[in-house]
């Protein structure tokens, strides 16, 4: 009988298998054109690697967030990208734990065998920022069977990649909420129907190729049908899938330090200057030697927070630290494999410079280093709260 550890060490090998289909020279490609990774997103589809947590009751493979967390490191590891497709992974959370089940019959079986894709998340907008509570897209119900949706929202990756968003406006003014977090909702927005009817996507050129957008809402109509859990409480029902971000998404920048490290290892044993390989130098090999015990350390980090979120343990500190000191440790590792390729590092056909573009990413989003340090200092240690 197998184990869990069986099984992920099966899907492990199973991922780095299909991601030698889609080396260096495919993702360079991508990068170059600003093109989305079609071909790749479809593999994984088909594999069921992006249903890993959707339930086999509605078509998934119903398996554990650590199943779903060494699917995206090894897809970093092998030097892909998961950016193009994890948000289905995490995002669908909200509708398997609030929504109905009419909602769950109709949507999660289409998105796990890859009819829909479930990969757009419109939270973020130009005003507010990291401070959701202060979004202004506003859903107001007309009549008993619709909304009508206004505003913009922007940092929306894969809108355009997308048949579904799952939409955070607010249904209650500010003022007139009791609780600072009371007010806002939840909906499914099926962008197929909306595109050219109130709902418009422009592309943003970024410094990563991670298919972003901004999205603006006029009068979009959307059926009251599609609001997922009770009115007014949606900030609560998408602080429940930020632990699951967190610790999925630490795990990419674990997969993105282990890339970089074996890549500055393996440069370092090739490369001679001088007569001798440069990772016989201690200024090459202890900058790679740190990094691969940091990477180690953070690691650690991130399989206990997955372990206490499977137990449904409070898991808010673990799911951010683990966030925090993964992001830290692949953007050192990024920086230890540049340094050791000189200038090849900077050369596209090395792939160092894309992944450290990329790397980069995640000590600002989905949620900034300065933040997690800000909620551990208040909720964790105590300290006043700074903003």
């Amino acid at each position: 009988m197998s184990t869990d550890s069986d099984v992920i060490a099966e899907i492990r090998r199973a991922v780095q298998a299909l991601c030698a289909d889609f080396p260096g020279e495919y993702w360079r490609e991508k990068d170059r054109e600003r093109a989305y990774p079609t071909e790749f997103v479809q593999a994984l589809t088909e594999s069921g690697y992006l249903a890993v947590l959707i339930p086999e009751e509605y078509g998934g493979s119903g398996l554990s967030i650590s199943a779903a967390a060494a699917i995206l490191e090894e897809i970093h590891k092998s030097g892909c990208n998961g950016g193009a497709c994890h948000a289905q992974m995490y995002i669908m959370g909200s509708l398997l734990r609030h929504g109905n089940e009419e909602q769950k019959k109709k949507y999660l079986p289409k998105i796990a065998s890859g009819e829909l894709r479930l990969q757009a998340f419109g939270v973020t907008e130009p005003t507010s920022g990291t401070d959701t509570l202060s979004l202004s897209t506003t859903a107001v119900k007309k009549g008993n069977d619709k909304y009508v949706v206004n505003g913009q929202k922007v940092w929306t990756s894969r809108a355009e990649h997308s048949d579904l968003m799952l939409l955070l406006a607010r249904t209650t003014p500010k003022d007139e909420v009791k609780k600072r977090t009371d007010g806002l909702s939840v909906f499914i927005v099926d962008m197929r129907e909306a595109k050219g009817n109130g709902l418009e996507i422009r592309p943003i050129r970024a410094m990563v190729n991670h298919a972003t957008t901004e999205v603006f809402f006029d009068n979009l109509e959307v059926p009251a049908e599609n609001l997922i859990g009770e009115e007014g409480k949606g900030f609560r029902y998408i602080l429940d899938g930020m632990n699951a971000e967190r610790i999925l998404i630490s795990h990419e920048s674990i997969g993105d330090a282990r890339w970089f490290i074996e890549k500055a290892t393996n440069y370092a044993n090739d490369r001679k200057v001088f007569g001798r390989p440069i990772g016989q130098n201690q200024g090459v090999q202890f900058p790679i030697a740190k990094a691969f015990a940091a990477t180690e350390a953070a690691a650690l980090m991130a399989e206990k927070a997955a372990r206490l979120f499977e137990a449904g343990e409070p898991c808010g500190p673990e799911s951010n630290m683990a966030k925090l000191l993964t992001a830290e440790a692949a953007w050192d590792a990024a920086d230890t494999c540049l340094q050791t390729h000189g200038g090849f590092g900077f050369a596209e056909e090395y792939d160092v410079e894309r992944k450290f573009r990329e790397a980069r990413l995640y000590r600002t989003a989905p949620i900034s280093t300065n933040m997690i340090l800000s909620f551990l200092a208040e909720h964790v240690l105590g300290l006043p709260r700074s903003y």
